[in-house]
């Protein structure tokens, strides 16, 4: 600048003018492009994830949502979290400079921990959970040192956490729960003096004890270190975090006494040390007033429930199940006005319960089952109106049920079977809204059946009373009914017609009773019944045949009654585990399948039975024929000779007359049928109409009749599923047809069987498959175990070994999967079990049997069903008491399907009272040895971990809790990484143990598993 301009500084006009110049606005402009040319390209090196798209050139970064920024325009903060990123983090993040925040979770960022941050020197910030990080956590990740919040939760660091990470002095919050390290954790953790929030669950660690140094933490407000491989005791340091809020311990090896005093903690209000082998008293001085949630199940506690619990006034939960404990409930627990949750149930508790529990507060779950428990149920339980259960099985309880529970419409359970109690029912119980499971048996209850139900009402179990009276006509409303059981009742009259129409019925149990008169033969809905048991009553006629046609009938006890006439022939179709017809009036031939020793005890004590097998103790059919009064020679021979003559004149006249017609006839009808295909086809209708003869079918169900249908000479089959209902389609069979068509009209998936075409008239309707020479999972696994008369084919004698069953879950998975996360719109199959899982050839599995299948409107949204549907053993336990349903219930299905492929066993195995998932969570509740539970019969050493992490991972797929439950998306990659890898590799079972969501298999309390059995 030269002097002649100088004087003009001096002057205010010219000051304000250049205070008004644009300068410094063009640097932050300037540096605003910079940082906007960097972030486009780091997403470029992201990959152009679609999920960022709206990063462009032509707005600036500060308004994009992903992007943060400071007062002074410069980028700050990251949100990348959820964004489908697949590629490594670059080193360009770095780039800016004023970089403090950075997330980017729940996205598929493969490679080691991203020393690349290390240039990022003012991050505070880190939040890479939910990836598939691998290897160690770097010794120098002290590098870091402005970081006040680490997360690198679920992914899958190994090794040991490096005792540098104490070197980051400002950290205040450190995840690392749920990956797969294997080494040790530091105590030098305890160094990290502004340390608020610890999270180290859900890791393989070598067996370790708690540090005494993590009680100089005094700042530390959450400790949760559930499934860390934990031994030792509890050290009392740990009474000396005085901020503590949340303490969780839960589900490890700890063994010894609790500290008195963890309960002086003023703060604490999380307390889970649940799933231990902790012993000794429960402390008996409680000052902890602030406690909302104490759960100590599952360890060998003794002693009393301490009387300071009843000063517990914010307390919502008390679980003290599965202990030793004894004496009785304090009165006071009947006083706390928080309480929500009381657990108590297998102790050796004794005395009455608190009268006012539930009174003071609105109740939700009460379980005190399997104790000693004597006097009355508390007859406020429900003054709150919430409470969803009551639960008090195996007691020594009497009295009536107190009537408030008919008001209680809140309720979805009651058990009280094998106590002492009397009366009658009250009226409101059996009708209560939302009631789904009623478990009365073995008590003293006496009085009629109702003519109405709770719509939803799933399992009615009353045997072993003292109920009288008939079955009523409105027994026709129990349409959603799976289980009933009124065995050893007083029970009389007819079973009324209205009971066979009851269209998920599995179990009807009414041995033991007064029934008298003859069976309904109209069965028009039991196509679900597996088990059938009428004996010990007066009933007497025939057999309605129609009970041969029932497909999935395994059990048949007609036993000591008074039936007569001949044993239907239709009960050839029967397979039947169990068959009993003894202490009857039969006569005739006992048919042919059932004529082995496998049913010697089947049919005694009926007279006038004959078989073909000398074997079975009945006089020989053929030895009676000859004995039966015979006709004259002559006369026989001379109607011969007219039969013959008749019978030769009536075909010749009758040829011509009929080929013209069925010529005519036959163009006719195939006229009336309609094919719509959806894939090339070398074959038309006419190949299939002429096929669909009994010679070729293979199989049958509740919605119609299978073939196997040869298309050429060179041996190709299909498979062609007919749906037909007396000439006249069914409206929920159409609706079947039509969900099938939509379904797999549309979809094209190597692991969902494939629909060639569909081929319809007015009264039927045929689907034509590709054909699966290998028949389902189900024969497969069960086939063998069931009566070599059963008709089981050969190939299903063998046993399925382990690896193949471990690729039939990896494709199953995989079709179901597509359909739940990669189709256009959202696909819920309703019915996954092993009989709709088929086998190609090669023993790969399709996904099959889509009539009860629904397409969501939108990815997650849960949709509304008119009426529950699937197979009993299967069933989520929310879809038994609600219609909202989502992609969760198909993976409890699959998740019992996975129990079945682990254990062996089927999926209604469990015992009287449990199905095959309640059965596997209590093995596991139990603290059984899950190698016990694992098939015998393939169970090798090189296969168990592998075994274990499947039934591992069945277990946490059929949580009760829908949203524990992994998605299909996340079980298929469990799944696929225990396939072999590029290098034809498997992971060791080890590693599978350790992946991120298997981590979260919890420990669920017996009543929860009970009330979804």
């Amino acid at each position: 600048m030269s002097k002649l301009h100088l004087p003009f500084l001096r002057t205010p006009l010219l000051l304000c003018v250049l205070v008004l110049l644009p300068l410094p606005f063009k640097v932050i402009s300037q540096d605003a492009n910079t940082e906007r040319t960097i972030l486009l390209d780091l997403k470029k090196q992201l990959g152009n994830p679609p999920s960022i798209q709206s990063w462009n050139s032509s707005s600036l970064a500060c308004t994009w949502k992903e992007v943060t920024c400071g007062d002074d325009g410069s980028v700050t903060g990251l949100h990348l979290g959820d964004k489908d990123i697949t590629e490594t983090i670059p080193p360009t993040v770095c780039d800016l400079k004023n970089l403090t925040f950075l997330n980017m979770n729940f996205n598929y960022i493969p490679g080691g921990f991203p020393k690349v941050l290390y240039n990022c020197t003012k991050l505070q910030y880190l939040d890479l959970s939910q990836n598939y990080f691998v290897g160690p956590i770097p010794d120098d990740i002290d590098k870091l040192s402005g970081l006040r919040y680490i997360d690198l939760g679920a992914n899958n660091f190994t090794g040991n956490i490096p005792p540098q990470i104490a070197n980051l002095t400002g950290l205040r919050k450190l995840f690392l729960y749920q990956n797969q390290f294997n080494g040790t954790f530091p105590k030098e953790i305890s160094k990290l003096s502004n340390l608020v929030e610890l999270e180290l669950p859900f890791n393989n660690f070598l067996p370790s004890s708690i540090p005494v140094e993590f009680g100089q933490l005094k700042k530390l407000r959450l400790l949760w270190m559930t499934r860390a491989n934990l031994i030792g005791e509890i050290p009392e340091s740990l009474a000396s975090l005085s901020s503590l809020e949340t303490l969780d311990l839960a589900e490890n090896d700890l063994e010894g006494k609790i500290p008195d005093e963890l309960f002086t903690l003023k703060n604490l209000t999380y307390l889970y040390l649940f799933h231990n082998n902790l012993s000794g008293e429960i402390p008996q001085r409680v000052e902890s007033l602030n406690l909302v949630e104490v759960d100590l199940g599952m360890n060998q506690l003794n002693g009393s429930i301490p009387e300071d619990f009843g000063k517990l006034k914010k307390l919502q939960l008390l679980s003290l199940f599965d202990n030793h404990l004894s004496g009785e409930v304090p009165p006071s627990i009947g006083l706390l006005p928080a309480l929500k949750t009381f657990k108590v149930f297998r102790n050796n508790l004794s005395g009455a319960l608190p009268p006012i529990m539930g009174l003071h507060s609105k109740l939700e779950e009460f379980d005190v089952s399997t104790n000693q428990f004597s006097g009355q149920l508390p007859e406020k339980l429900c003054a709150g109106g919430v409470l969803l259960g009551v639960v008090a099985f195996e007691n020594n309880l009497s009295g009536p049920v107190p009537r408030s529970l008919g008001n209680c419409n809140s309720l979805h359970t009651i058990q009280l079977f094998s106590n002492n109690f009397s009366g009658e029912i009250p009226a409101g119980v059996w009708t209560a809204t939302n009631m789904t499971y009623l478990m009365l048996s073995d008590n003293s209850f006496s009085g009629g059946l109702p003519s109405k139900l709770a719509w939803n009402l799933s399992r009615l179990e009353l045997s072993n009373n003292k109920f009288s009276g008939p079955i009523p006509p409105g027994v026709s409303s129990w349409v959603n009914l799976v289980v009933f059981n009124a065995s050893n009742n007083l029970l009389s009259g007819e079973i009324p017609v209205e009971i066979t129409i009851l269209p998920h019925l599995s179990n009807l149990l009414l041995d033991g009773n007064q029934f008298s008169g003859q069976l309904p033969s109209k069965i028009i809905s039991w196509k679900s019944l597996t088990s059938l048991s009428l004996s010990r009553n007066a009933l007497s006629g025939q057999i309605p045949k129609e009970i041969g046609s029932l497909p999935d009938l395994r059990y048949l006890d007609l036993s000591r009654n008074h039936f007569s006439g001949e044993i239907p022939l239709e009960f050839d179709q029967l397979k039947p585990v169990f068959l009993n017809l003894s202490s009857n009036h039969l006569s005739g031939k006992i048919p042919d399948q059932f004529d082995n020793l496998a049913y010697d005890y089947s049919f005694l004590n009926n007279s006038n039975l004959c078989a073909v097998n000398p074997v079975l103790n009945f006089p020989n059919c053929y030895a009676k024929l000859r004995d039966s009064k015979k006709l004259p020679s002559k006369t026989l021979a001379l109607i011969l000779v007219l039969t013959v003559t008749i019978f030769l004149v009536t075909m010749i006249v009758t040829l011509f007359v009929v080929r013209d017609y069925q010529r005519k006839k036959a163009k006719r009808d195939l006229a009336a049928w309609k094919l719509t295909s959806f894939q090339r086809l070398n074959f038309t209708e006419a190949n299939i109409l002429a096929s669909l003869t009994e010679n070729n079918l293979i199989g049958s169900g509740g919605s119609g009749k299978v073939y196997r249908v040869a298309i050429n000479r060179a041996g190709d089959y299909v498979a062609v599923k007919r749906i037909w209902n007396n000439e006249k389609m069914d409206h929920n069979l159409e609706k079947e047809f039509s969900a099938e068509v939509q379904i797999l009209g549309t979809i094209r998936h190597a692991n969902i069987v494939k629909l060639m075409c569909c081929i319809s008239s007015e009264s039927s309707k045929l689907l034509v498959y590709e054909f699966m020479e290998n028949q389902s999972l189900d024969r497969w696994l069960h086939g063998r175990k069931r009566s070599p008369s059963m008709g089981i084919s050969a190939v299903h004698n063998s046993v399925l070994d382990w690896p193949t069953r471990f690729q039939i879950a990896i494709g199953a998975a995989r079709g179901l999967s597509y359909m739940h996360h990669d189709c256009h719109t959202p696909i819920i199959h309703r019915d996954v079990k092993s009989s709709n899982i088929l086998l190609d050839s090669e023993l790969r599995a399709r996904i099959a049997d889509f009539g009860l299948a629904r397409i969501l409107a939108k990815q997650g949204e849960a949709h509304t069903m008119s009426a529950v549907a699937g197979s009993f053993g299967y069933m989520a336990p929310e879809y038994a008491y609600t219609t909202r349903v989502n992609e969760k219930i198909d993976v409890y299905s699959f998740g019992v399907v996975l129990l079945e492929l682990a254990t062996g066993r089927e999926p209604n195995s469990g015992d009287e009272h449990t199905s095959l998932a309640d059965w596997a969570w209590q093995q596991f509740g139990h603290g059984k040895p899950i190698a016990d539970c694992l098939d015998p019969e393939i169970k090798e050493p090189c296969f168990l971990q592998e075994m274990t992490t499947v039934f591992n991972l069945g277990l946490i797929c059929t949580h009760p809790l829908p949203s524990t439950r992994p998605s299909m998306k996340d079980v298929l990659e469990i799944l696929r990484r225990g396939s072999p890898d590029s290098n034809g590799e498997k992971k060791t079972g080890a590693e599978l143990d350790a992946v991120p969501l298997l981590g979260t298999v919890t420990s669920i309390s017996a009543t929860t598993q009970r009330e979804t059995a």
